[in-house]
């Protein structure tokens, strides 16, 4: 894919590449979600992409090369989406955009636990999440789809994204009992 350039300069290269309002969060929801088809990444999307506008980024995503698209065995009709070795590399980047946003932005408790994790991880756990999602994306595209080859290090940010869930419907519903 062809990509206008208005400068060498590689932030804006950068930026020309993954600068768009979805494509990170495509990356994001791949990457963090294991969400490898497209009803999952239409369906899970927090942030409501419609299915248009997600089909635009798959598409230029493959083209850019940090996706690569395959068809399932299970369904003729379906294609598997895996993240490229470009967009793995991507997980450091990812950790300090969540980093930033924790200190800066209003985030919500259990939005935010993977940031702080990543960033109290650091680069060991950035390592070792990036190996993970070599082995599920790279080395085995079409098993990693199903979920059967798992990730330690997403397991341990899932775990805590439910207990922070967890914590915060239990408050809540605290809360509603004391009214």
């Amino acid at each position: 894919m062809d990509i206008e350039r208005r400068s060498g300069c590689p932030i804006n290269l950068t930026m020309e590449v993954l600068g768009d309002r979805w494509s990170l969060v495509v990356i994001r929801d791949m990457m963090f979600g294991n969400r490898r088809h497209f009803r999952d990444l239409l369906t899970h999307s927090q942030e409501g992409i419609a299915s248009n506008i997600l089909a635009a980024r798959l598409k230029r995503l493959a083209a850019l090369g940090l996706v690569s698209r395959q068809g399932d065995p299970s369904h003729r009709q379906k294609a598997i989406y895996s993240l490229t070795e470009p967009a793995i590399q991507l997980v450091p980047v990812l950790a300090m955009i969540g980093a930033w946003g924790r200190r800066h932005l209003p985030v919500s408790a259990e939005l935010s636990i993977r940031a702080q994790l990543l960033e109290e991880g650091g680069a060991p756990m950035w390592e070792e999440f990036m190996q993970d999602l070599r082995a599920i994306h790279i080395e085995d595209p079409i098993g990693g789809a199903d979920g059967t080859r798992a990730s330690p290090v997403l397991a341990r940010l899932t775990a805590a994204y439910a207990a922070v869930r967890q914590a915060s419907l239990h408050a809540a519903d605290s809360r509603a009992g004391e009214g």
